[in-house]
């Protein structure tokens, strides 16, 4: 009998790329990330990419980027409904993160699975469609606000390990993108970017009236002041996560310095010395 033998090709770094679930133009995000050199990407809708989450799903690939946002139903008649992951998707998926796969998040991924209390433990942080309880508290629904100009500072004291993470990465920077009013469980993550934006109620619309059709209004709607964190670091059980809150459209990913962050974070949770540090070696 044979048997199946993965297959490597070359000495690029292998990334899996998971995406759907929340709109995007797909062609100028393929070409942000196609463009890194020495990295091979390989783009997997959900809810097929939550199939490989395993570990033999995943041993092809030296990190996990996640870029979607399942277990969301807009289409629910009291939108959004919430969906359960499967028992299997959670034991594959924590399973991997046990032997150590590198992951990066960025932006809408913090929405995902919103039924699943511990995904949003492994990220760090909780985007709420409409009002839930996070971490055994009620909280509101969260805001969001489209082609925000905002400055992008290195957080002061950052541990040599993650200086891979900002290398080539001015001490601040101007961007230009959709930011978040939401819950980042900042006892639980390692600062990384942090910006200049107020993150205030005022500052924001409701994600919930949104999605209710009620585009770019607070009418109603209230929100205490968050956290302006927009880049951190964490272990995901034995693994390393990197979540950089940057992603929503073209503009993004046309920026020199997101293209920058997004290659230094692929290589550095794939690398040996991250492995080592999400160990606790």
């Amino acid at each position: 009998m044979m048997t199946a033998e993965i297959i490597r090709y070359g000495a690029e770094l292998q990334i899996l790329v998971s995406v759907r679930g929340h709109p995007f133009e797909r062609d100028p995000f393929d070409v942000a990330l196609q463009g890194m050199d020495g990295v091979a990407m390989t783009f997997v809708d959900q809810p097929a990419a939550g199939l490989l989450m395993t570990p033999g799903g995943l041993s092809p690939f030296d990190a996990l980027v996640l870029y979607d946002m399942p277990g969301i139903d807009f289409a629910h008649p009291d939108a959004p409904g919430f969906v359960e992951p499967t028992e299997q998707m959670k034991a594959g998926l924590a399973a991997a993160l046990d032997q150590g796969i590198g992951i990066v998040a960025l932006h809408h991924a913090i929405a995902g699975w919103p039924a699943w209390d511990d995904y949003a433990a492994l990220l760090g942080g909780r985007f709420c469609y409409r009002p839930m309880t996070v971490r055994g508290r009620n909280v509101p629904d969260s805001g969001y606000r489209h082609d925000v100009t905002h400055t992008v500072s290195h957080v002061a004291g950052l541990d040599p390990v993650f200086a891979p993470i900002v290398d080539g990465i001015p001490a601040s920077f101007t961007l230009t993108d959709e930011l978040y009013l939401s819950q980042v469980f900042e006892d639980d993550v390692i600062p990384l970017l942090q910006s200049d934006a107020r993150f205030e109620q005022d500052a924001f619309y409701s994600a919930h009236k949104a999605v209710q059709s009620e585009m770019f209004t607070r009418e109603g709607w209230t929100h205490p002041a968050g956290s302006n964190l927009v880049g951190w670091v964490k272990r995901a059980g034995r693994s390393p996560l990197v979540y950089l809150q940057f992603g929503d459209g073209p503009k993004t990913y046309a920026d020199a310095n997101f293209r920058r962050l997004l290659s230094n974070a692929i290589r550095w949770v794939s690398s040996d010395a991250a492995m080592a540090w999400a160990r606790n070696d």
